[in-house]
């Protein structure tokens, strides 16, 4: 008879539980997703979004320097982020010991080669220097657009930006002679006034005044680029009606004519 009892005494409690847990998973999907992104140009299209999807409650946190914010979404401070791209997410894992997982792939922010002294690489004198992103995955790929401007060329092998990450120590030839001094990248358009000439992520040269698609001397190509920038969330969340109804947006034609108008090729969707 006890043992009666208690089976019915716990499913009473259980059935009881089941409404107080149902309505704490309605509240959080009615919570506003916390999503974490650069100012430029990721909160402004998140921005955008927002007006698009009214319906879609989002809580924009706009990033600075000091965080990061892949380490804020595997504490749970926020349900998202956007403002990095496959190669850097995947270097991230490795160093926090996290999994995460890609929400949506939404534009690409060519990397450029700037300069303020001068007008073309040929000015560049013997012994210049240039000033590189001091992040692993940002560091090669400035290599590699090095290379591809004929300023530099790497050893044998490095073909592959994705896959094969390169430093100044794969460097094989360097006719200039040039100095590659490594920056945090939110700080190298501060340097362009110190430096022959600058390699900048799209969004940071963007937040400086810069228009990549017009100022850059040399520009990372579009086509086939491996840096697609990318939603970010959780294995947890990723089947969250929120992140995937974010996804969707971020995808939408309304969203890629959106970022080809603001942006004039500074920004290049990846959904046309």
């Amino acid at each position: 008879m006890l043992r009666l009892m208690t089976a019915r005494l716990a499913r009473a409690a259980a059935a009881a539980a089941l409404p107080v847990l149902l309505a704490g998973a309605a509240l959080a999907q009615d919570a506003p997703l916390r999503v974490a992104a650069d100012a430029v140009p990721h909160a402004e299209i998140l921005a955008f979004v927002q007006q698009q999807a009214p319906d879609l409650k989002l809580e924009i946190i706009e990033l600075s320097t000091a965080v990061n914010p892949n380490e804020l979404l595997a504490h749970g401070d926020i349900d998202a982020n956007y403002f990095q791209h496959v190669p850097y997410l995947r270097s991230q894992e490795q160093a926090l010991g996290q999994s995460f997982a890609v929400a949506a792939t939404v534009h690409v922010e060519p990397l450029g080669v700037y300069s303020r002294r001068h007008e073309s690489f040929a000015e560049v004198p013997d012994s210049g220097t240039v000033a590189v992103p001091n992040n692993v995955t940002n560091l090669s790929r400035a290599l590699y657009l090095l290379q591809d401007q004929k300023l530099i060329t790497l050893k044998d092998g490095f073909a592959e930006p994705d896959k094969q990450l390169a430093t100044p120590n794969d460097i094989a030839g360097n006719p200039k002679h040039l100095k590659v001094l490594e920056v945090e990248s939110a700080l190298l358009p501060r340097a362009l006034d110190d430096v022959d000439l600058a390699v900048i992520n799209g969004n940071y040269a963007l937040e400086a005044g810069l228009t990549p698609a017009k100022d850059a001397l040399g520009l990372e190509k579009a086509e086939g680029n491996p840096y697609g920038n990318i939603l970010v969330t959780t294995p947890k969340l990723a089947d969250d009606p929120r992140i995937k109804r974010l996804a969707a947006v971020l995808t939408s034609p309304a969203v890629a004519k959106f970022i080809r108008d603001r942006y004039h090729g500074s920004v290049i969707p990846v959904n046309d």
